[in-house]
């Protein structure tokens, strides 16, 4: 059974699988697998909206955790935290608009906002794994 004290690595684990999907389906698409791709999106949606509410329950039950190290490693955590912060919110809308432009077949706009949406949620999954292991494994 899953302790609270296991959701931080298993919010990374979400977060790497859903960067693992991201890439995958970014690959399919330029191939011109259009079927794999989208069972790879779907996957990585599905594995943020697991990390979501995961990542909810833990901080609803124990609130957040200082960040302990000392020197410019703190500067390096503060950035990469504000950032993922700020794209983290913006994430949200982005995917479920994409997403729904997809499945709905208007792959033009689809396109067009997948451009933005990609990178940016891969680096709000990869930057999420970076945070844990900063918070959780570096001291």
């Amino acid at each position: 059974m899953i302790q609270l004290a296991d959701l931080p690595a298993l919010n990374a684990t979400l977060n790497a699988t859903s960067a693992i999907f991201l890439t995958a389906g970014y690959v399919f698409i330029r191939r011109g697998r259009v079927t794999p791709h989208k069972r790879c999106m779907l996957s990585a949606l599905t594995a943020s909206t697991l990390f979501l509410i995961s990542y909810v329950i833990y901080h609803a039950n124990t609130g957040s955790r200082p960040f302990p190290g000392i020197g410019p490693v703190r500067y390096v955590y503060f950035s990469i935290l504000i950032t993922h912060v700020a794209l983290a919110a913006t994430i949200l809308p982005l995917a479920l608009i994409t997403a729904t432009r997809g499945l709905r077949a208007q792959y033009d706009r689809h396109v067009k906002i997948a451009r933005w949406t990609l990178p940016l949620w891969l680096y709000v999954s990869v930057t999420g794994v970076v945070i844990y292991l900063m918070l959780y494994q570096l001291y």
